[in-house]
């Protein structure tokens, strides 16, 4: 019998358009002969699936179950699509947890936890895990120029702590320029992280599981054509993704041992995606998405590709984990 799949996209944040466009990938990718497949939207307005004929049909957040022609339907599993609030921060993870429903993202624990790249780091920092130095904000700290420039250094990033798709994230080079950077930051969360800047080169690194295996993907170098991978170099063609990157044979072993100790530690499942800029030979850690993009151009389905795993396998192995997980 097939298997009823709710595709949930879009969510509370400045990534609620690139949700849409990886839901509508999965959705075009996974098996019908196999899977009856529902676009869940979820929105500040309402959540919702739109059926063939642009009727709107609002999910029951009791069970999260619709009701179609006088018919309830509801869900084997969820396929989160979801990039940012509430479907990378563990929220709707704990709602399907108490629902017993299973989905295709890590738990709620761990989707909380790295979505905050403070608390992330802190974490992995007692295992051994290298990362930049760093200086917190909160809003409504007082900010002192001189002490976050003695602790971080310049050029810094500005980065809002808890944001995806480089919203909230600037380069500075100059004192006057925090101010500025800083309210960038607060406009896409109330925590900001100031970073010093590491000079290397950087890879995105995939792991998954895949088949009931713990799995690193070939790895992605990120060339940039702005000062640094931001909104345009990821969406706007503004930077080069190589797969596989261009890095030693030293630095692919230690990035992907480093990946695949964090993915364990973490207690993580389904899908990940970790950024990290190699000084010398040590990848340091900048963060990890559990939710990462999903559509044909995205750098997971690169790495999958490059892995000889195609999107309807990628997308079909998250089901199969989630419903395995679920037993």
């Amino acid at each position: 019998m097939k298997k009823n799949i709710a595709v949930i996209m879009g969510g509370y944040s400045s990534e609620y358009y690139i949700s849409l466009k990886s839901g509508s990938v999965v959705m075009h990718h996974l098996d019908r002969q196999k899977y009856n497949c529902y676009g869940i939207t979820i929105s500040k307005s309402g959540w919702y699936y739109m059926d063939e004929s642009e009727q709107p049909h609002e999910i029951d957040k009791n069970d999260f179950s619709i009701n179609i022609g006088g018919q309830k339907v509801v869900f084997d599993c969820v396929f989160n699509a979801i990039h940012g609030t509430p479907g990378e921060d563990g929220r709707l993870q704990a709602y399907f947890e108490l629902l017993q429903l299973p989905q295709t993202s890590c738990g709620s624990y761990q989707a909380a936890l790295t979505f905050n790249k403070r608390d992330l780091l802190s974490t992995l920092k007692p295992y051994g895990i290298k990362c930049a130095t760093s200086y917190f904000l909160n809003f409504g700290d007082a900010i002192d120029h001189d002490t976050i420039i003695a602790k971080v250094g310049l050029p810094c990033f500005v980065k809002a702590n808890r944001a995806g798709s480089s919203f909230g994230i600037s380069k500075v080079y100059k004192k006057d320029e925090l101010d500025a950077a800083i309210a960038k930051a607060l406009s896409e969360d109330h925590e900001v992280i100031i970073e010093s800047y590491l000079d290397g080169t950087e890879v995105s690194v995939g792991v998954i599981t895949y088949n009931g295996e713990v799995t690193v993907l070939p790895m992605t170098e990120i060339v940039s054509e702005n000062d640094f991978f931001d909104y345009e170099a990821k969406y706007e063609g503004k930077s080069q993704e190589i797969t596989p990157a261009r890095i030693t044979a030293n630095q692919e072993r230690n990035a992907a041992k480093t990946a695949r100790k964090v993915y364990k530690v973490l207690g993580m499942k389904g899908y990940s995606r970790s950024e990290f800029i190699f000084m010398g030979d040590e990848p340091y850690m900048l963060e990890m998405n559990t939710t990462p993009g999903l559509t044909e151009e995205s750098l997971l389905p690169q790495q999958a590709h490059e892995a000889g795993i195609s999107l309807a396998e990628l997308f079909e192995s998250a089901i199969v984990e989630a419903l395995s997980n679920n037993v």
